[in-house]
């Protein structure tokens, strides 16, 4: 049987469990599917998701790079855009940029300096 690919799950670097919450679930939108720790002391490992898009969040040293980029590419970019702005999130308050390449983009920087690309193609 051939490989197919079913989905993509990044997994980004955090260092604060409770900045996270608030940017992630509070934020974004974002519902928690898991999470997991070896002990009471250990770091957190979970994963979050909002529609179709899957994060994974570790605290894990060696689990992801800060400063990533993932592009989340999906449709009502716009809605989104006012959705954030409706929650007055003190640390943050992005803008709609329209690229070069065709797309409407909405990014955000999470508080680990991730920045999270919310993306939808223009139609031509």
């Amino acid at each position: 049987m051939p490989f197919t690919l079913e989905r993509m799950v990044p997994v980004l670097r955090i260092f604060d469990e409770s900045k996270a919450r608030e940017f992630y679930v509070g934020y974004l939108g974002f519902d928690i599917d898991f999470e997991h720790r070896f002990d009471e002391n250990a770091p957190l490992f979970m994963q979050v998701s909002r529609g179709g898009a899957t994060l994974r969040l570790s605290e894990h040293h060696g689990d992801g790079t800060p400063g990533s980029i993932v592009t989340l590419i999906g449709v009502g970019v716009e809605a989104l855009h006012q959705e954030l702005r409706d929650k007055r999130y003190k640390y943050l308050n992005p803008g709609l940029e329209t690229t070069e390449w065709g797309t409407l983009d909405l990014c955000v920087v999470d508080p680990f300096n991730n920045r999270l690309v919310f993306s939808e193609r223009i139609k031509a």
